[in-house]
């Protein structure tokens, strides 16, 4: 089972992203939340995850705060990151993916969308019991 980080200050926007991921081929995934990016570091601090899902405009830790802190940490930095962003900056899209981030998306997301920017991270094979 995937575990699944999202990140987004709107409870509304975090319902919609998760939805969409599960649209997507995530339905049967452990999802966690988190309002800013402070808090999403300190649940990372305590519960592993597959990948995150992250807002860039979030008060307290915006998401790249967040990218730079996840790719800078030693236990953390090959975790995937994906940012969501309500505004068309190619420049700063550029920034973010020469941080690290897994991919950039611009509002509004899709389930097809996410499905084939995520569908390597989601496809695992079968484990052994």
């Amino acid at each position: 089972m995937k575990r699944i980080l999202i990140v987004d200050d709107s409870i509304t926007a975090r319902m919609f992203i998760k939805r969409c991921l599960e649209i997507a081929g995530c339905q049967d995934a452990h999802f966690m939340e988190a309002a800013n990016g402070k808090d999403a570091l300190a649940l990372l601090k305590s519960e592993p995850a597959d990948f995150v899902v992250a807002d860039i405009n979030m008060p307290v830790l915006d998401g790249i705060g967040l990218l730079r802190w996840i790719k800078s940490s030693p236990k953390l930095n090959m975790l995937p990151v994906v940012i969501i962003s309500s505004a068309s900056n190619p420049a700063q899209d550029q920034e973010l993916l020469s941080l690290g981030a897994y991919a950039v998306l611009q509002k509004p997301i899709s389930p097809p969308q996410l499905r084939a920017v995520i569908g390597g991270l989601i496809e695992s094979p079968v484990e052994e019991e």
